[in-house]
């Protein structure tokens, strides 16, 4: 069992990026705003005012999308289906994907079987 953790930085693809999750087979995520460390520091810490700059054009906030995967064959259809929808997780800006090992969870929703 994995917990999947998507940081997206370009919402304009939230939407299709959920499509992605379902048509993977992931039963059920939660998203959650987030800000990136930069964006903090630049416009909440005086100290870093002049990092505003380097900032311009970057989006403020990003969205953060958290699911428990059992079956790691879903794990590797969200990430290609994701992919396509954001075009590529190399390149910069557009976010990071990790999972992270579970050792227990109680409470989850029976995820589909591999389409």
């Amino acid at each position: 069992m994995k917990l999947l953790v998507f940081v997206l930085n370009k919402e304009e693809y939230l939407e299709e990026v959920l499509e992605a999750y379902v048509e993977a087979g992931v039963a059920g995520a939660t998203l959650l705003d987030s800000e990136g460390m930069g964006r903090f520091l630049a416009y909440e810490v005086p100290l870093f005012a002049g990092f505003k700059e380097f900032m311009k054009g970057n989006k403020p906030y990003n969205k953060t999308i958290i699911s428990v995967i059992r079956n790691e064959a879903i794990i590797a259809k969200v990430k290609e289906l994701v992919d396509e929808v954001v075009g590529g997780l190399d390149n910069p800006g557009t976010g990071i994907m990790f999972t992270l090992p579970v050792d227990w969870a109680s409470g989850l929703i029976e995820e589909e079987e591999e389409v």
